[in-house]
C-alpha cells in the first residue's frame, strides 16, 4: 500500500515503508471531529481548528512527497495553514498568562505584539516549526520520537494553564508515539507527510493553548539544526551528509545537528537519536518550567 524507500543507514540499504505519517493524520482528525461532535455549541472550536491544520500539513507533506517539491515553494506552504489560526485566535478571550497577544521572552520580558500578533507572530510560528521539523530527520526515529517529546511538554503545560485543552491530543499523541516505535527499529518511515503534520500539530496546539513561550524554548534544538543547515547552504553552497561504515556514522563537517554530533566521532544511528532526543527532552523541561513560573 505504501512506496518503499532505501534505509540508506543499515547494511545493504533495505527497503522500507514510507508515508505513513498518513495513519496518524487520519486518526487525529477522525478523532477531532469526533471531539468537535460532543463539544458544546462554539463559534470558536479548538478541535476543528486544530483538524484543519493538521490535515492541511498532511496534504502538503503529501505533495513533498509526490512531487519532491524545492524548499522555495514548501517552506511557504505552511502560511495557508496559519488561516484557521488566526481566525481562531482573534475569537478566543484572555488566558491566565493575560492577552493572548503578549509573550514572555526570558530576560526581553513580555511583549505585547498587539495586531502584528495574528499578522505576523502566528504565520512565523507556523512556518518555523513546520520546517524546522521537517528538517530534523534522516534517522530512523528522529523526526517521530523528538516531536513527540515535545508534544508531551506541551500538553504537561496546557494542563498546568488550562486541563481543557490536553484532550485535543489524547489519541494524537497515542498513535503518533505507535509510530515512533516502529520508526526507531527502522520498520517504517512516517515521511514528509507525518513530519509536516506533526509541526503544524505542534505550532497550532502552542497558539490554540497560548504556550508561545514553551513551545520556542523546546524547539530550540530544531531551530538551531536548520539554522546550520541553511547558513551552510546559502553562503557556502554545501549539504550536510554523514558516512555510514557499516555499523556507525561519521562526518567530516558540522553542517547540521547529526554531523555535528558525528564529527571525527563515529556513532550508531540509535546513539545519535538518543542524544538529540535527550537535547530535546532538556529544552523542552526548561520551557514547560519557564512556562510554569510566568504563571
Amino acid at each position: 500500500m505504501f512506496p518503499k524507500v532505501p534505509d540508506q543507514h543499515k547494511p545493504n540499504k533495505p527497503l522500507v515503508s514510507s508515508g505513513l505519517g498518513v495513519i496518524y493524520i487520519i486518526a487525529s482528525a477522525v478523532y477531532l471531529f469526533v471531539l468537535y461532535y460532543f463539544q458544546p455549541p462554539n463559534d470558536a472550536s479548538s478541535a476543528l481548528t486544530l483538524a484543519a491544520c493538521i490535515l492541511f500539513g498532511g496534504f502538503m507533506g503529501l505533495l513533498d512527497d509526490w512531487m519532491d517539491l524545492r524548499w522555495r515553494y514548501k517552506a511557504f506552504f505552511p502560511l495557508i495553514a496559519a488561516i484557521p489560526l488566526i481566525t481562531l485566535a482573534s475569537r478566543l478571550g484572555p488566558t491566565r498568562l493575560g492577552l493572548r497577544t503578549n509573550m514572555a521572552i526570558p530576560i526581553l520580558g513580555t511583549i505585547s505584539f498587539g495586531i502584528f500578533y495574528y499578522i505576523i507572530i502566528i504565520p512565523l510560528i507556523v512556518t518555523i516549526i513546520t520546517n524546522t521539523v521537517n528538517q530534523l530527520g534522516g534517522l530512523n526515529g528522529l523526526e517521530t520520537i523528538c516531536p513527540g517529546i515535545v508534544i508531551v511538554g506541551l500538553m504537561l503545560a496546557s494542563i498546568l494553564v488550562s486541563e481543557s485543552n490536553a484532550i485535543l491530543l489524547y489519541i494524537p499523541l497515542i498513535v503518533w508515539f505507535l509510530l515512533a516505535f516502529f520508526n526507531f527499529r527502522g520498520k517504517i518511515f512516517v515521511g514528509n507527510t507525518g513530519s509536516f503534520a506533526i509541526g503544524i500539530t505542534l505550532a497550532s496546539f502552542a497558539v490554540i493553548s497560548d504556550l508561545k513561550t514553551a513551545l520556542v524554548i523546546s524547539i530550540l534544538p530544531f531551530v538551531f539544526n536548520s539554522l546550520l543547515i541553511l547558513l551552510n547552504y546559502f553562503f557556502f553552497r554545501t549539504k550536510a551528509a554523514v558516512s555510514f561504515d557499516g555499523k556507525k556514522l561519521c562526518s567530516n563537517h558540522r553542517r547540521s545537528l547529526i554531523t555535528l554530533i558525528t564529527y571525527h566521532h563515529p556513532l550508531t544511528e540509535r546513539q545519535v537519536v538518543i542524544i538529540i532526543s535527550i537535547l530535546v527532552a532538556a529544552f523542552t523541561c526548561a520551557g514547560v518550567l519557564i512556562q510554569w513560573l510566568l504563571l
